[in-house]
C-alpha cells in the first residue's frame, strides 16, 4: 500500500471521497454543478498525495468569512480578444480560478496567447490543477495567484504578504512537466492541518501575533509565516503580489493584500511548429533522466512526475484521511443541514 493504514486514519474509495465533497457541500449550500468542480479539484489533489490540499480544505472553505458573504454570478468586467479580466463574484477560487483557466485556454486556441486575470474570490487550491488542464489543450501555462496577508518579509513583524504560489507548466510528448510552488515556508492549508491535528512545526517556518519564532500552529494561525529561502522567496511572493494586482486583486475591496488569480496561456505554435517544441521538451526531460547519477540515486524525479504516479496508485488503493478531519468534515454538514 502507497499509505499506511491505522486506528487513526479511514481509507476511502474515489467514489466515496466524492460522495464525501459533494454531501458537505450540499450542505453548505453548492449547487450541484458547482459542488463537481470543486469535487473533482479536492479529490485530484487528495489522489497525487496532497493531503492538506484535499478534503480537509473544505472545513478552511466553510470557516472562511467571504463564504459567510453573498455571492454574485462569475463574469468578465473587460474583455479584449486576448485578455480577460474576471470579477469572481464572492465565490470560492475553484469556481472562480476554474473559470479563469477555461477562459485562457480559449482566448489562447483563438490568439495564441491570452491572459486573465480573476479578483474578488478567495481559496482557489492547488495551482497544477488548473495548469494541468492549460496544458493538456496543449498550451504552456504560467499561474500565479496572490493572497491575503499570512507571509512575513524578512526584518518585519507582521504578515504582508500572501503564501502566493507561481506555477508553470509545458506540454511534451512523454506527459505534462509541471513545477508549482508555494513561496511561503509553509502554505496555509499545511498550517490548518497542524493546528486541527495538534501537530509542531519545524523550527523556522513561523511566527506568533509578536512576531517571535514559534513551532506551535495556533499561534502562527494568529502571527504569520516566513517566505522560504529567505529574501529568495520574500523577492518571489512580492512578484507574485504584484501580478495578482494586474489580475485586479486591488478592485474588490481596495485593499493592495487579497486574492488575485493570474493566468498567462501561450500555443507553442506562434514560435514555429509545436511538435518540435513538445518533441524538444520530452528529449530534454529525457536526457536529464538518462544523465550519470550520484552515488545511491536510482532516479532523477522531473516536477510533477511523482504526483501523476501517486495520482494512478490511489486510484486503485484509495485514498487515507484522518479519522478527526473526517469527523469535523461529518460534523460540518451536519452543523450546516
Amino acid at each position: 500500500m502507497l499509505d499506511l493504514d491505522s486506528p487513526n486514519c479511514e481509507r476511502l474509495t474515489v467514489a466515496e471521497a466524492i460522495a464525501v465533497c459533494m454531501g458537505a457541500l450540499d450542505r453548505l449550500g453548492y449547487e450541484p454543478d458547482d459542488a463537481r468542480i470543486i469535487t473533482d479539484h479536492l479529490v485530484d489533489s487528495a489522489l497525487c498525495g496532497y493531503t492538506f490540499a484535499g478534503l480537509p480544505r473544505i472545513l478552511a472553505i466553510a470557516s472562511n468569512p467571504k463564504a459567510k458573504e453573498p455571492r454574485q454570478r462569475i463574469q468578465a468586467v473587460f474583455e479584449t480578444p486576448a485578455s480577460s479580466l474576471i470579477d469572481g463574484g464572492n465565490n470560492v477560487g475553484y469556481l472562480a480560478a476554474h473559470c479563469g483557466a477555461m477562459a485562457a485556454i480559449e482566448k489562447a486556441k483563438f490568439c495564441g496567447l491570452s491572459a486573465v486575470g480573476v479578483y474578488n474570490s478567495y481559496y482557489s487550491g492547488r495551482a497544477a490543477y488548473y495548469v494541468e488542464k492549460i496544458v493538456n489543450a496543449g498550451l504552456i501555462a504560467i499561474h500565479a495567484s496572490s493572497a491575503q496577508p499570512k507571509v512575513i518579509p524578512p526584518g518585519s513583524a507582521e504578515p504582508i504578504l500572501g503564501t502566493n504560489p507561481i506555477c508553470f507548466g509545458f506540454p511534451s510528448r512523454s506527459g505534462p512537466v509541471i513545477f508549482d510552488a508555494g513561496t511561503a515556508a509553509i502554505m496555509g492549508g499545511e498550517l490548518s492541518v497542524h493546528a486541527l491535528l495538534g501537530e509542531v512545526l519545524p523550527a523556522g517556518v513561523a511566527f506568533d501575533v509578536h512576531g517571535r519564532p514559534t513551532c506551535d500552529p495556533k499561534e502562527a494561525l494568529r502571527g504569520g509565516v516566513a517566505p522560504f529561502a529567505g529574501h529568495k522567496g520574500f523577492g518571489l511572493s512580492l512578484s507574485v503580489q504584484a501580478l495578482g494586482l494586474l489580475a485586479g486583486a486591488a478592485l474588490a475591496r481596495g485593499t493592495v493584500r487579497d486574492y488575485g488569480f493570474f493566468f498567462l496561456a501561450i500555443d507553442p505554435a506562434i514560435m514555429g511548429p509545436m511538435q518540435s517544441f513538445e518533441e524538444q521538451l520530452a528529449r530534454l526531460v529525457d536526457e536529464i533522466k538518462c544523465s550519470r547519477k550520484q552515488p545511491g540515486v536510482d532516479d532523477i524525479r522531473i516536477p510533477f512526475e511523482r504526483a501523476r504516479r501517486e495520482r494512478n496508485r490511489r486510484q486503485e488503493e484509495g485514498i487515507v484521511i484522518d479519522r478527526k478531519i473526517m469527523g469535523e468534515i461529518r460534523a460540518l454538514g451536519a452543523r450546516a443541514a
